[in-house]
């Protein structure tokens, strides 16, 4: 009985090892979250002149001015943190943030309230949540309207992998959301916010006329609302084709299209809607990658303030 104990052992633990063996696991560059470029702008002084640090996920250096950002050393990610300037008045925002994470660094994205008051000019909030993307947001922001239009969404990419791995980390607050756009007054909206991640990868098209078109051929995404310690390893299956027959289908997981279409450039190096308006094939090759973390999962300036997600080492598995 001994004898047949140890084998069967040994038998589980080598059919373990070649399943793991199977899997191949490709890190996402800068993935790690370990470097960051630090920008030093000084806003202006009509709304109080301070010196701002404004992060961004790229090669390890340091920016001084307001200048505009795009992304440095063959890194991927752009975020919610932005140089913007609007009548000529130069303000910054900044949600996502370094921090630790074992004996490295990982990211910090959260929910906040930026106030900009200036006598007779300025006198607004605005609600930011916040997110890292494959992608790059268009610096610098000269209005609050329409913020899509300013990320440049997803990345050139033609395989597929079966889940997203990453580590993370949620403090979720109770309580409502915030509405406030920084123009009127802000409002309260019942129900709770949740942070989220998803993979969704697109075969992409343009027309003669420069218009980009995107069938979806996978799906990995899921919100996150109970506050937790760092969970590492967490994965995302990645399901192909269309999904909503699935038993693990949820209606966020739906095509983004209309109002909520992302931006990408055309091949005249024009920013326009890139709406989903299919399911694709199954067995498609993707032709491009949209990754997106945040800690809030709602439409543009809605949020809980506090909503807090840490993440780090984003890998795809195979």
């Amino acid at each position: 009985m001994k004898k047949f104990i140890i084998t069967a052992a040994m038998a589980i633990a080598m059919m373990a090892g070649q399943h793991m063996a199977a899997q191949k696991v490709v890190p996402i560059k800068f993935g790690d979250m370990d470097h960051w470029v630090t920008r030093i702008i000084k806003e202006s002084g009509v709304i109080g002149g301070q010196t701002k640090h404004v992060y961004e996920i790229g090669p390890t250096q340091t920016i001084n001015g307001a200048k505009a950002y795009t992304n440095l050393g063959g890194s991927p990610w752009g975020s919610s943190n932005v140089y913007a300037k609007v009548m000529g008045v130069v303000k910054t925002s900044n949600a996502v943030f370094p921090d630790t994470h074992g004996h490295g660094k990982c990211a910090k994205l959260t929910t906040m309230l930026e106030h900009v008051k200036a006598i007779g000019v300025i006198n607004m909030d605005v609600l930011v949540s916040g997110s890292i993307f494959l992608g790059q947001m268009i610096e610098p922001l000269s209005s609050t309207k329409n913020p899509y239009s300013k990320m440049e969404m997803g990345i050139p990419y033609k395989q597929r992998p079966k889940y997203l791995q990453f580590d993370y980390k949620l403090n979720a607050p109770a309580g409502d959301r915030t509405y406030s756009s920084g123009f009127g007054s802000k409002k309260t909206i019942r129900g709770r916010d949740y942070a989220e991640v998803f993979i969704i990868l697109q075969r992409r098209w343009e027309d003669s006329k420069g218009h980009l078109h995107a069938a979806r051929v996978g799906t990995g995404r899921q919100r996150f609302g109970n506050t937790t310690n760092w969970v590492n390893g967490h994965r995302i299956p990645i399901w192909y084709g269309d999904i909503t027959k699935h038993a693990g289908y949820q209606s966020y997981m739906g095509l983004i299209n209309g109002e909520k279409s992302y931006y990408a450039r055309n091949s005249k190096g024009k920013m326009v809607k890139c709406p989903e308006e299919q399911w694709d094939d199954p067995n498609a090759t993707p032709t491009h990658m949209l990754l997106m973390a945040s800690s809030g999962c709602g439409t543009a300036y809605v949020g809980t303030v506090g909503m807090t997600l840490w993440v780090d080492n984003f890998a795809l598995v195979f």
